[in-house]
């Protein structure tokens, strides 16, 4: 009995309309990061495990594709680990690649390597696959395209002001309206977390701090107590539990809670320079909005956090995020590289287009016009027309087999082909074509100049 055909769990086919979809957002996010001087690299699906492991924590480790060395692999096992079935062992001398988990470690290792013809700063943008060996659910798969941006080699905050409003360009480009941008700051965190006397609880307070919209404040105080943070420490936090309004008027209130800080403080003048020039420059579908609970990448962003959120009306996780890192380049030897960077969601900002009907109608545009083949003569007569439409930029084929007309124009149909042109004897011999508009059913004689005008009219 042959195999029953399946895809491996966490993987997808895209039909053809789904595909146009996601070109659709792929074209939107690319034509605006080359409009910000960003420049495509590509990296490969596959790199050394050494690039890749420890760079991602013991979790993110575990979740990263190995890929078999070729060959008799086992001749050159770790005979002791593979006798006591110690996987890691066993695992580093059976496997010397792995897929990527992500673009940002393939990217620091890019810049490392060919840090020598690259122009600082450098502004670069990749969009390609990643994997993950997940456990698949609802939203989450174990192959997915991210779409990132970064730039290395400049400290200057105006990179996040031009983030700030790329986000915004690529999500007026979609006609995506009411999407928030968080931002927050890692200096900021650390200022409050000093100033409770929790510097070396950073992590802990973050988390029970990030879950204040979901549990509410005294569950937050409660967790923070269990992790070993001070209840006087605490007691200084009353008023970041109820900080809210506009973020100039938040801002104000940063500055009571962290007069005490110079990283906090720093923190604060990052944000109100950045929100000064965003106010002056304005946006257009988007709005920035200052969340000091944000905290999402606390491993490795030391400035800047960013965290984009859908609009309210649809319920869905984050659509985007990034931050600023002053040390990424570093895990492979190459210091004090700062940079900044963003990502796109592009599962999650296909389904709110999906489910807000923002998808143009034209965006699943295919062929716009088939020709019924009626004989070898008028397939070839219909092939020098056909010839001339596609050089007008119209979408146009010939059915390949003279078969019944029922069953071409029931194809023509199926795959909502919008005109079929037919081509006879008579037609030929007065050069003319007819045209079958398939929604309204009429049909009209054209010559070849009237019949493109005629199709492109009604496009």
């Amino acid at each position: 009995m042959a195999q029953k055909p399946s895809t491996p769990k966490g993987t997808r086919d895209f039909n053809p309309e789904q595909v146009a979809k996601r070109n659709y957002i792929f074209n939107a996010i690319r034509g605006t990061f080359q409009t910000f001087g960003f420049q495509p690299i590509e990296t490969p699906s596959f790199e050394n495990s050494s690039t890749l492991m420890g760079k991602y924590g013991e979790e993110g480790d575990r979740l990263i594709f190995k890929i078999l060395n070729s060959g008799d692999y086992l001749a050159k096992a770790n005979s002791e680990a593979y006798e006591t079935k110690d996987s890691n062992k066993l695992i580093s001398s059976i496997s010397e690649k792995a897929l990527r988990y992500d673009l940002t470690v393939p990217f620091a290792r890019y810049v490392v390597q060919h840090q020598n013809d690259i122009e600082f700063p450098f502004k670069r943008y990749q969009i390609q696959p990643v994997w993950r060996a997940d456990r698949p659910q609802n939203g989450r798969f174990r192959e997915f395209f991210q779409c990132d941006a970064d730039v290395v080699g400049s400290k200057s905050l105006w990179q996040e002001v031009e983030f700030i409003q790329l986000y915004d360009q690529v999500f007026s480009a979609l006609k995506l309206e009411g999407v928030t941008i968080k931002i927050n700051n890692r200096k900021i965190l650390s200022g409050i977390a000093e100033v409770i006397g929790a510097s070396d609880k950073l992590i802990d307070f973050t988390v029970a701090l990030d879950k204040l919209d979901k549990i509410g404040e005294e569950k937050v105080k409660e967790e923070m107590l269990n992790k070993g943070i001070p209840q006087s420490g605490i007691d200084k936090l009353k008023p970041l539990f109820t900080l809210s309004g506009s973020f100039e008027s938040q801002i104000e209130s940063l500055k009571g809670i962290l007069e005490t800080s110079e990283e906090g403080k720093k923190g604060i003048e990052e944000l109100a320079f950045i929100n000064t020039a965003i106010s002056e420059l304005g946006l257009n579908t988007t709005t920035l909005q200052l969340d000091v609970t944000l905290a999402r990448g606390l491993n490795y962003y030391t400035g800047a956090i960013f965290e984009v959120a859908a609009p309210k009306t649809v319920k869905i996780g984050s659509i985007g995020g990034g931050g600023r890192y002053d040390d990424l380049t570093g895990i492979f030897g190459l210091k004090n590289v700062s940079g900044v960077g963003i990502s796109f969601g592009l599962d999650r900002i296909y389904l709110v287009l999906e489910q807000l009907g923002l998808f143009p109608e034209t965006v699943t545009k295919n062929v716009e016009v088939l020709f019924i083949n009626f004989g070898d003569k008028e397939a070839l007569f219909s092939l020098k027309a056909i010839k001339e439409l596609r050089l007008h930029g119209i979408n146009a084929e010939l059915y390949p087999d003279a078969a019944k007309m029922k069953k071409q124009m029931n194809h023509a149909n199926k795959r909502q082909i919008p005109f079929v042109v037919l081509v006879g004897e008579e037609e030929i011999n007065s050069n003319m074509y007819t045209l079958k508009n398939m929604n309204s059913g009429e049909q009209f004689k054209f010559d070849l100049e009237a019949l493109i005008v005629h199709i492109k009219n009604i496009e």
